[in-house]
């Protein structure tokens, strides 16, 4: 698949690759060895990631925990570090594992921009689908398209991640990723390869895309699409979230920034909030006719 022009690749291929860390626009690249890969998963049998840290640098990225435990100087979407041996690891894995449902990936995009050169994720698909295992993709990005010749006909969940419909915040809180209608397209190209598709609708922001409006207008694509499984998130105060979340309020949304951390950090807030947003979200799925595809 040639290379999108929505997410520019971080490096130029025709380049020799890098032999340590380097920085690719305002992204430091660092190549480093894993001893284990496939790990036990919380969504599905089993995850894996590829790569440390991920470009698409999103304002809210549950994933920055991962600095806990592999320290950077920059800051989360300002370094990927490259697990090149992570093929060879996965292979030798194999040997032992029960096949299962592997989740690609929980702690990083792994379509992200440096897969166009690097392709683990597409060789470590490879090497799962091989040995029976399914898989089931959440990403936000268009180089997925690539990987359809190996995913088609082959037990693919394919899906996207979808925050806010309005394509200006989106471009803020995800400045790395695909656009919205470039996700869309994932969703619609993978339907007609004959692969099952799913959403994730989330994290939903407050006073962004937790709307009646907004989330009327991403259920409806989901009915339009044929969406086969749609999940929702709201927005969580998970370790590290809350400084990029309001840095980006703050830059951009000011007068949200209150109730956002109301919502987050007050647990009366909180619970009043979730169960409006409940209510929306199945009125929404009703409205849309899509109320027996939530997850």
């Amino acid at each position: 698949m040639p290379h999108d022009p929505e997410q520019p690749s971080l490096f130029d291929l025709t380049s020799p690759a890098p032999a340590g860390p380097v920085l690719a626009g305002d992204v430091v690249i660092r190549e480093v060895r894993c001893k284990s890969l496939l790990n036990r998963g919380r969504i599905d049998d089993y995850s894996f990631n590829a790569y440390v840290g991920c470009a698409h640098a999103c304002g809210y990225c549950y994933a920055r925990f991962m600095q806990r435990f592999h320290p950077h100087t920059e800051a989360w979407g300002r370094f990927v570090d490259v697990k090149i041996n992570a093929v060879e690891v996965l292979a030798r894995q194999l040997r032992k594992l029960p096949a299962g449902r592997v989740f690609t990936c929980s702690a990083c995009d792994g379509w992200q921009p440096l897969e166009q050169r690097y392709r683990l994720t597409r060789e470590c698909c490879r090497l799962l689908l091989d040995a029976g295992f399914d898989i089931h993709v959440l990403t936000k990005s268009r180089l997925v398209l690539r990987d359809l010749d190996l995913f088609a006909g082959r037990a693919v969940r394919l899906g996207v991640t979808i925050t806010t419909p309005d394509e200006r915040w989106a471009r803020l809180w995800e400045p790395g990723a695909a656009s919205v209608a470039g996700r869309l397209d994932i969703l619609r190209q993978a339907k007609a390869a004959g692969l099952e598709t799913t959403v994730m609708f989330g994290p939903l922001l407050p006073g962004i895309s937790d709307t009646d409006e907004a989330i009327g207008q991403l259920f409806g694509w989901a009915a339009e699409l044929g969406v086969d499984r749609i999940w929702t998130d709201i927005l969580n105060p998970r370790p590290r979230v809350w400084p990029g979340v309001q840095a980006v309020l703050k830059a951009h949304a000011p007068e949200l920034y209150e109730p956002t951390r109301q919502m987050l950090f007050e647990a009366p807030a909180r619970r009043a909030y979730q169960r409006k947003l409940n209510e929306r979200i199945h009125h929404a799925a009703e409205r849309a006719g899509v109320a027996n595809r939530m997850g």
